[in-house]
């Protein structure tokens, strides 16, 4: 799950890595094109190392600092937050970006103002 995918990113930013793998699933793709645009990591991509298929991300880093500071879940398997459209913020006054999944796809706070949806509030980094 995205929960994961997120750890591995920030742990691996904080060890300097260069590039982090991640199995392969539509979901956290959607989750990793999204951090890719959003500038917290720089190159996202699909391999396929034998029947396996893995998320490939070159990290990012500003002055030797990782682009990723933090990130906080909001839903959890246990408790699903869902916001509408009238509801979504902006996060850490700007300096951040939520990711909510919709029924458009998967999209940031300020994607789903635009479009006029509202869905499950899945995490927020900044």
């Amino acid at each position: 799950m995205y929960q994961d995918l997120l750890a591995r990113i920030k742990n691996a930013q904080m060890a300097k890595k260069e590039l982090v793998q991640a199995q392969f699933s539509k979901f956290d793709f959607a989750v990793a094109k999204i951090l890719g645009e959003s500038g917290y990591i720089q190159d996202v991509q699909k391999r396929n190392i034998g029947k396996k298929s893995f998320i490939e991300f070159k990290l990012r880093y500003k002055n030797n600092q990782p682009a990723m500071t933090d990130f906080r879940i909001m839903s959890k398997p246990s408790r699903h937050l869902y916001k509408g459209q009238s509801e979504l913020r902006s996060v850490r006054q700007g300096y951040g970006i939520a990711v909510l999944s919709t029924s458009s796809g998967v999209m940031t706070q300020s994607e789903a103002r635009k479009k006029k949806v509202g869905g499950e509030y899945l995490f927020e980094i900044w």
